[in-house]
């Protein structure tokens, strides 16, 4: 039988025993209702023997009285029939019942046992059955059949485990799974007791510490990591990043790591004092997919997600107001984000007010965005706390001198004409 076959009867059985239940539920329904019509008809059978309604005998010698004596001696006798078939078939009705509840108590045993195996591959997909075990876990130790021997033991700081009673050779835990310190335990029992059946689950995974993302993300939080964890699934743990996000993620390792594979070796050296290892990762980077921008996330880590600096800008714009600085922000896509520039605007001396490090001073940068914008000028990057100022041109200026006699001549016009009277023609 191929796999599609045991697949599909699999699926048949729950049919087959949701018919087999039906029709015996219907057998014991139709039993019961025949034998209250057999007493019924018995019954009525006998009463018609002895007087009518009236209270007179009834007249056989009339035909419907015949036929209703006929009908009903009739009806006795197939009911009477029908239940003795009944009668013969209750055995095998038990034998059904019986068969169908073996069935489905196998049916129930076999489903928790496929059950596991499921879930097992779920665990396993997420790395916790092979957690590797560090110095803060607690083990649950049990022995079949000398429960007094049953103990919790925790992994100290040297990562070995050395409370098991009778034992005096401690059993290596750090960076092994809970099945190899299993075989460790049954093997170092072994020499005191005869064939030991121990069980060894993990009862409290104390050894990570939380890594910790703050910052420009929509929920700050605290992460638990019991297996390797990337950090774009930690963002996306702490539901993404917000507008205020400048560009850059800043990861601080404050514990080495903990059990290294082949080519890990560096990050496992111990931290020393102040001298914390820092990696910087760009957002462009992790969204566009490299693999280098991707880290795993130790535990322990604290994840910055960097918010970025305002920038200010004011003047002849349609909508003055502060934006956030993100990575390589220039002057045309600021202003941009405000909405652009009016028509009064002087675009040829915009001036840009940039702090000076370590003074209270400011750098004034004139720059020429009509220039820029005819691609005569390179675009500016800005800073930081940059204040950005568009100037509004002369009333009689070459640009301004067409749009301002034309609001001189409409407000003329609109003035005299609020002065004429209203005349109404009839």
């Amino acid at each position: 039988m191929g796999v599609h076959d045991s697949e599909k009867a699999t699926s048949a059985r729950p049919s087959h025993y949701a018919w087999l239940a039906s029709t015996t539920f219907y057998a014991i329904i139709a039993t019961c209702f025949l034998q209250a019509l057999f007493y019924l008809v018995r019954s009525r059978a006998i009463a018609g023997e002895s007087t009518d309604k009236n209270g007179v005998k009834p007249d056989f010698a009339r035909p419907s009285s015949i036929a209703a004596v006929v009908i009903q001696s009739t009806t006795l006798e197939v009911v009477r029939g029908v239940l003795k078939v009944l009668n013969l078939l209750s055995p095998v009705v038990a034998v059904v019942l019986l068969a169908g509840s073996l069935c489905a108590q196998e049916q129930q045993s076999q489903a928790p046992s496929s059950a596991p195996s499921s879930s097992s591959s779920a665990l396993d997909s997420a790395g916790i059955r092979k957690y590797l075990l560090g110095p803060g876990d607690i083990i649950d130790v049990r022995f079949f059949g000398q429960s007094e021997l049953n103990t919790t033991a925790s992994v100290d700081s040297d990562g070995n485990i050395s409370s098991l009673p009778f034992l005096e050779t401690p059993i290596r835990a750090k960076c092994r799974t809970e099945k190899e310190i299993q075989q460790d335990i049954v093997a170092a029992y072994s020499k005191l007791i005869n064939k030991p059946q121990i069980s060894v689950r993990i009862a409290e995974r104390n050894s990570r510490q939380p890594a910790t993302v703050f910052g420009a993300v929509r929920t700050p939080t605290r992460a638990q990591m019991q297996r390797r964890v990337r950090l774009n699934e930690l963002m996306a743990l702490a539901g993404g990043f917000t507008e205020r996000a400048a560009g850059t993620i800043q990861i601080l390792h404050t514990e080495p790591l903990m059990c290294p594979e082949p080519g890990e070796e560096v990050e496992a050296a111990p931290v020393e004092g102040t001298n914390l290892p820092f990696q910087v990762i760009q957002i462009a980077d992790l969204r566009s997919g490299k693999a280098e921008a991707n880290p795993i996330v130790r535990p322990g880590d604290y994840v910055l997600v960097t918010e970025a600096e305002p920038v200010y800008i004011t003047g002849s714009v349609t909508a003055p107001t502060g934006i956030y600085l993100r990575d390589k922000l220039t002057l045309g896509l600021a202003l941009a984000m405000v909405g652009g520039t009016r028509k009064e605007a002087k675009l040829s001396e915009v001036r840009i007010y940039r702090q000076k490090p370590g003074t209270t001073e400011q750098e004034i940068i004139k720059v020429d965005y009509a220039a820029i914008r005819k691609n005569q000028q390179p675009d500016v990057f800005l800073k930081a706390y940059d204040v950005i100022e568009v100037p509004e041109a002369n009333p009689f200026s070459a640009s301004r001198l067409s749009s301002t006699l034309l609001g001189v001549v409409s407000g003329s016009l609109t003035t005299l004409g609020s002065g004429l009277p209203n005349r109404i023609i009839y």
